[in-house]
């Protein structure tokens, strides 16, 4: 039997009905067939400049079809698409850009002003500009893959935040989506699905659930930003059947006036994930959309889920409850373990160890990091994920904390010591600990707990406004603690845990 290529999706589907629509975006749609024909034609102008097996092409841009012609395009070369995350700072953006070696940075029209920073590399912006790009070369190139592609060359480079300050580029290539699409046969998506793509297509929660949505066969509604009344709207019009959002914009929603008075009978499902979400806000979203729920655990290096919450196991007030603290069980194709992060030695039921995944949905690591790449999967193939939990005898995951001092804020992944050494570089700053703390609305938010230097006063709300345009929005603090010393152990490490303890004592769950 054939390898799968990720490039199967859009040429079988052309050839077997092409004029079903595969994407809708702001009033216009695009069929499979047309997609096939954009993506070749992408392919033969990214030919044209030289790309090949391994050259990187970036995207910086919110959610449009321009990026899934790319996505599916460069592919035939062997080349890579590397979207990155839109809600970074001018100069994080143009550090990834660096670390990728973009032979092509592409910019959605809000980041055309991006064009000056990127003067020594060839940039288009999506418009005329990219358009009249992507239609110069006579033909576009077939679906087919070069001779001698492999299940494990990377179509695929997705940044996650990393501990050495600058984030991680995570590999992933034909082999782990083949694995991943099998997840459409739990979601309810086929070709006669309308599915909202929301999240970012820079993150793994984005642009997987558009790849499972669009190797179905669906129509996928994709939308640029998240605004709740427009959201609801678009979901309401559309007759979306099936998506995939985080707690925080589930909560959003569901605050919107009159979202329960809407039609919602075309729901088929709404997956969640990313971070825990609140009995409460659970029961709003059952009682607002009156669709069935199910949960979702995974990574970007997992990518994407390997676990699930069954909609019938979503019952907050039932006998079975407390299952809505677990992250459901893996699917069949993952293999799930607990073990002592020492030894590797596996725990059983009921005990908090280090959780460890292997699947084909794993990486196989991150570009030009081989010692991190080492670290995450050992020798044995084994995904370090960096969270504990334990398992019950039912194989359901309960997450508890994190293993690595992670903070996940809604959807977002944020590394303590990337805000930190920033934080160090103010002049009255002596010592500084970030930590995640519990938050409503977004899971976890972001704090500062500071030590002046002597002599010095820290004023906690300027220093926010001298943070603000140092460090992305979603990774400044929303507060900042001034404290005489913090905690350390005898080796000098700083006791995060003993920080977080007094904010979480009585929350129970603490980790996406």
């Amino acid at each position: 039997m054939p390898s799968f290529r990720l490039t199967d999706i859009v040429r079988d589907h052309a050839r077997d009905h092409g004029d079903l629509t595969a994407v809708s975006f702001e009033g216009a749609t695009t069929g499979y067939a047309e997609l096939e024909r954009r993506s070749g034609q992408a392919a033969a102008a990214l030919r044209d400049l030289g790309a090949g097996a391994g050259s990187r092409v970036v995207w910086i841009g919110k959610n449009r079809p321009e990026f899934l012609e790319l996505l599916f395009g460069a592919p035939r070369l062997g080349a890579v698409s590397v979207p990155l995350n839109v809600r970074l700072t001018e100069r994080e953006l143009l550090a990834l850009v660096e670390d990728a070696d973009a032979g092509l940075v592409v910019l959605g029209p809000e980041f055309a002003g991006l064009r000056a920073a990127l003067d020594d590399r060839r940039v288009l912006v999506v418009g005329e500009d990219y358009e009249a790009w992507r239609e110069a070369p006579a033909a576009p190139l077939p679906a087919e893959v070069p001779d001698g592609t492999t299940d494990d060359d990377t179509v695929l480079q997705l940044y996650t935040s990393g501990t050495t300050g600058l984030p991680k580029g995570v590999l992933l290539a034909h082999r782990q989506f083949a694995a991943l699409l099998h997840a459409s046969e739990y979601w309810s998506i086929d070709t006669t699905s309308t599915a909202l793509v929301a999240m970012p297509l820079f993150h793994i929660g984005g642009v997987g659930y558009a790849l499972v949505c669009l190797a179905a066969g669906a129509r996928t509604v994709l939308v640029a930003d998240i605004v709740g009344d427009r959201l609801l709207e678009i979901m309401s019009d559309e007759r979306v059947t099936n998506a995939f959002l985080v707690p925080a914009v589930l909560q959003m929603l569901v605050a919107v006036p009159g979202a329960a008075e809407r039609d919602w009978s075309a729901l088929r499902s709404m997956a969640y994930g990313a971070s825990p979400i609140t009995a409460g806000v659970l029961r709003a979203v059952v009682e607002t959309f009156r669709a069935p729920l199910f949960q979702v655990y995974g990574s970007t290096e997992t990518t994407g889920a390997i676990t699930q919450l069954d909609p019938d196991e979503h019952d907050p007030d039932g006998p079975r409850a407390h299952l809505m603290r677990s992250a459901g069980r893996a699917y069949p194709w993952v293999e799930l373990a607990v073990v002592d992060p020492a030894t590797g030695t596996s725990l059983p039921a009921g005990e908090v160890g280090e959780v460890r995944i292997r699947s084909d949905q794993v990486t196989a690591g991150y570009w030009g990091r081989p010692e991190e790449t080492r670290a995450a999967l050992g020798d044995d193939g084994w995904l370090r994920t960096g969270d504990a939990g334990y398992l019950d005898p039912e194989g359901h995951l309960f997450l508890t904390d994190r293993i690595k001092d992670m903070i996940v804020t809604g959807a977002e992944n944020v590394y303590p010591i990337e805000v930190e050494s920033v934080l160090s570089e103010h002049p009255d700053v002596a010592d500084v600990a970030v930590i995640g703390v519990p938050d409503e609305r977004w899971g976890e938010s972001v704090k500062a707990v500071v030590v002046p230097r002597e002599g010095a006063r820290i004023d906690p709300d300027a220093l926010l406004q001298w943070l603000r345009p140092l460090v992305a929005g979603y990774k400044r603090p929303r507060s900042v603690d001034v404290v005489d010393a913090l905690p350390r152990n005898p080796s000098g490490k700083i006791l995060k845990r003993e920080l977080r303890e007094p904010y979480w004592a009585g929350v129970g769950r603490s980790i996406g």
